[in-house]
């Protein structure tokens, strides 16, 4: 059982071995916790949840997923459960992951890591939104109509809703790409210069991945491509506005350090 929950150490405090391993056991328990309430959170709403899955399909023209085999419902409602309990318990668990690698990282630095995470937050919603709306009911409106007049269409549950999860991390992952560009830059691995640059080379990388994420048709492959490049486009502004900031910032600093 968990006592109490573990101080959070200061920068630069310095602590035994004993100590960090007694942390990070604490800390694992209490994302595990976590995870356990927001299994049961899912479990409790997974009716809710196969609802909200189950919009995209067309109406009236296909049928509810069908399951195959004695255990297929409880195993497919308990995975989709299991999924919507680890999103409910992300932001605890990466949460005490943070408080864990905190003290490493002076004040400046913790402020612009917070900064990223929450952009990286905003920027997931966002392909959570385009995934589900816009992306998913074109996809399977073109999938379920490919040559409706020599197959009859029947969904399985189980390949849907991995397709349905699999389609939406994608898109998700696809927009973090201007997070990507900016720690690239902020490491100096990139530059605003060389990105405007090599621009035309960017536009067929992104393609090329646009083409390797999951999407067995065209469509979902156009319809993934398109806000990459917009993404990209954005990526590159702004690095032009992180580089203005940081060069505003660096005469500032040496007058302080002066």
């Amino acid at each position: 059982m968990i006592g109490r929950l573990p101080r959070r150490l200061r920068h630069g405090e310095e602590a035994t071995l004993v100590e960090h391993l007694d942390e990070l056991r604490t800390r694992i328990f209490v994302s595990l916790g976590a995870l356990l309430i927001g299994l049961a959170v899912g479990f409790v709403i997974h009716h809710q949840l196969i609802h909200w899955l189950n919009r995209p399909l067309p109406e009236g023209r296909v049928g509810r997923p069908l399951t195959f085999g004695v255990a297929e419902p409880f195993l497919t409602s308990f995975k989709i459960s299991l999924f919507a309990g680890f999103l409910f318990a992300l932001p605890v668990i990466l949460w005490q992951l943070w408080l864990f690698l905190a003290p490493a990282f002076d004040p400046t630095a913790e402020r612009k890591v917070l900064g990223l995470a929450l952009f990286a937050v905003v920027l997931g919603a966002g392909g959570v939104a385009f995934g589900y709306w816009v992306l998913l009911p074109r996809a399977i409106h073109f999938l379920t109509n490919y040559d409706n007049t020599h197959f009859q269409h029947l969904i399985q549950a189980k390949p849907y809703y991995n397709f349905v999860v699999t389609v939406l991390v994608g898109i998700v992952l696809v927009f973090q790409t201007p997070l990507i560009v900016l720690a690239l830059v902020y490491l100096g691995i990139l530059s605003s210069r060389t990105l405007r640059k090599q621009r035309r080379m960017g536009y067929l990388i992104t393609a090329a991945i646009a083409l390797a994420l999951p999407g067995p048709d065209p469509v979902t492959t156009l319809l993934e491509l398109l806000p990459m490049w917009a993404l990209f486009e954005g990526s590159i502004w702004l690095a032009v506005l992180f580089e203005r900031r940081q060069a505003r910032a660096a005469p500032a600093s040496a007058t302080l350090g002066g």
